[in-house]
């Protein structure tokens, strides 16, 4: 459960000094319930009643880098649906104690364990952080963080979107493959897939397995930056190959695969959430299924 509220505002910005925040965002102190860690939820809620369904909901991985970029994404293009293909959504940012975009928690929480020889080579040599954490991570999110925000809001269960960009692309790729239906979208940016390639070819028997025991719905987006391909670990390739593997092979997702020109790592995101926007929120549009 949540236990404490860190803070929220409900107040339009009045003069005088003070933090500037964002109308209808909050951000708490979560405690996960295995393994006792402390995550920072962030959560946007639209200022619009939720329709019949219930709001869609976007579950944003590493939240202190772009929870604000995408909560301002959401609120700008929702006020305009018929035209931009956005309609109001429920924002969950899950982040970390830390002032800065990053946390080396992510290390943990996003990988796959791995055995030591078969790791990349980390950029300043130095070891690599605490990893392996990602099936606790998934039960974190599917046992404490979803019961949470399903009794706070209405929401629509059949509209949920992972969101996470390079190691939380890598995560999100992994909870596709291994419970495919606890989200109906799924949007990798520039996935970490060189972190255990392997482990992708070899669990695709079973991924495919798994999507047959369901009624289909889900829907992939993999989105790189152009100047990304000439990174050694060869992530555009990587992120293109999955997309065409899955197109081809009868696994019933519905794959799209986008690289955005001039863009890098990092730079990416801004135009990856614009586009991840409308991928997971067009169902939701009066007429779309």
């Amino acid at each position: 459960m949540i236990h404490k509220n860190i803070d929220t505002n409900a107040t339009d910005i009045t003069a005088g000094s003070g933090e500037v925040t964002i109308k209808g965002t909050e951000r708490s102190i979560m405690h996960s319930s295995n393994g006792n860690r402390e995550f920072q939820i962030f959560v946007s809620r639209p200022l619009e009643e939720p329709p019949p369904s219930g709001y869609p909901v976007i579950y944003l991985l590493d939240a202190n880098s772009v929870f604000g970029t995408m909560v301002e994404a959401v609120r700008l293009q929702s006020r305009r649906p018929e035209k931009s293909g956005v309609v109001p959504a429920i924002i969950v940012g899950i982040g970390y104690h830390t002032n800065g975009p990053f946390s080396s928690e992510r290390y943990y929480d996003f990988t796959l364990p791995v055995a030591a020889a078969e790791l990349p080579e980390r950029p300043d040599g130095s070891p690599w952080p605490a990893h392996g954490g990602a099936e606790n991570f998934l039960k974190f999110i599917e046992e404490d963080l979803k019961p949470e925000i399903g009794n706070r809001f209405k929401i629509d269960h059949n509209s949920q979107t992972l969101f996470g960009h390079s190691l939380g692309g890598l995560f999100a790729l992994y909870v596709l493959y291994t419970n495919p239906y606890a989200f109906q979208n799924y949007i990798a940016g520039s996935p970490s897939l060189h972190w255990n390639k392997n482990w992708f070819h070899e669990e695709e028997g079973r991924f495919l397995s798994r999507l047959k025991q369901g009624n289909g719905g889900i829907s992939l987006m993999l989105g790189v930056g152009e100047q990304e391909g000439t990174h050694k670990s060869g992530m555009n390739e990587n992120a293109r190959e999955l997309s065409t593997r899955l197109s081809t092979i009868d696994s019933g997702i519905n794959v799209q695969f986008k690289e955005f020109e001039e863009e890098g790592h990092l730079s990416v995101l801004p135009p990856l959430i614009n586009r991840g926007l409308r991928f997971a929120l067009k169902r939701n549009m009066p007429g779309e299924v």
